[in-house]
């Protein structure tokens, strides 16, 4: 089991829900495939929430369809990589770091991808004291987290693969495709063993994104996370991430209890009450500038009386 410190900022997935993990390892009597520390309906039920036969309760990680975290798992139990795409704020990287929790016990074996990411940081580079020292030896072989997880057979992560330059890009292909990465230097090559695959997230939206070349797109199955269908799953959204923060940074003070009155939409939903109508209205409206009262009709036909009838005259 995972052991947790209280204070860590942010704890990682595999961590903070060390306790679900565990009691859906221990429930799951279904086929595992090989390395998988659970089976794939487990997975499917560590993502979407549910409860286990002894009442533990499993919460969601992802509010949205069902079918999407279906295609999700599937295809991570196959040889095909997984292309998490779409728009912010539509969870790709918090369901790619839980799918690796779930499935491979952890969630560290990440490469964030940015402008400046190095082909070293994709495949392996040197440790170039000791590469001057003995030479081209596995010893001064520094490898990257994809190629800890092509050894061990467990699930890696490339965070904003369409930031990553388009020749850093294409060095993912003949991992994918070959499950090999050749290494000359030293003739010789790593090959993946079962277990592994790769979660690569991409951002359709962002400034300086680099297309994937087809080549690469082949060897992924892409899956589309929309944005929240509704404000009730907008609402759950916060809440739950709300809670969580305030778990995670000790903050002693509790949320406000959320108010709905009958009949009232969820965009309606306040937690305080509504002000009386008329003070809302004296508070927006200012003070009136003092002026004279204006002078009634009967007034005006009398003083003018005088004036028409000399001139009738």
């Amino acid at each position: 089991m995972t052991t947790t410190d209280p204070t860590v900022l942010r704890q990682h997935a595999e961590q903070a829900y060390a306790h679900e993990l565990s009691a859906l390892a221990a429930h799951d009597d279904r086929p595992r495939p090989p390395r998988w520390n659970l089976s794939p309906h487990a997975v499917l039920t560590y993502l979407m929430g549910g409860t286990l036969k002894d009442g533990t309760e499993i919460t969601p990680k992802y509010v949205g369809e069902r079918r999407l975290m279906e295609i999700a798992v599937a295809t991570l139990a196959t040889d095909r990589a997984l292309l998490l795409i779409g728009v912010p704020g539509t969870a790709k990287s918090w369901v790619s770091e839980h799918l690796a929790a779930a499935i491979s016990g952890t969630s560290t074996l990440l490469v964030q991808g940015t402008a400046g990411t190095s082909e070293e940081s994709v495949r392996y580079g040197w440790n170039y004291a000791r590469l001057l020292a003995e030479g081209p030896s596995e010893a001064a072989l520094v490898e990257s987290p994809i190629v800890r997880a092509m050894r061990t057979g467990k699930i890696a992560r490339l965070e904003e693969l369409t930031r990553v330059q388009s020749d850093v890009q294409d060095t993912l292909i003949t991992i994918l495709s070959e499950k090999t990465l050749p290494i000359p230097e030293l003739n010789a090559e790593v090959q993946a063993v079962q277990g592994f695959n790769l979660i690569a997230t991409a951002n359709n939206r962002d400034k300086g994104v680099n297309d994937l070349s087809s080549a690469l797109k082949r060897r992924f199955n892409t899956v589309i996370l929309p944005v929240p269908d509704s404000l009730d799953d907008e609402v759950r959204i916060v809440t739950s991430r709300v809670a969580q923060l305030a778990t995670n940074l000790h903050i002693p003070a509790q949320p406000p209890r959320w108010r709905k009155s009958a009949g009232s939409s969820p965009s309606s939903v306040n937690c305080a009450p509504e002000p009386p109508r008329t003070a809302r209205r004296n508070s927006r409206a200012p003070a009136a500038a003092s002026a004279p009262p204006k002078p009634s009709a009967s007034s005006t036909t009398a003083s003018a009386s005088p004036r028409t009838s000399g001139t009738a005259t």
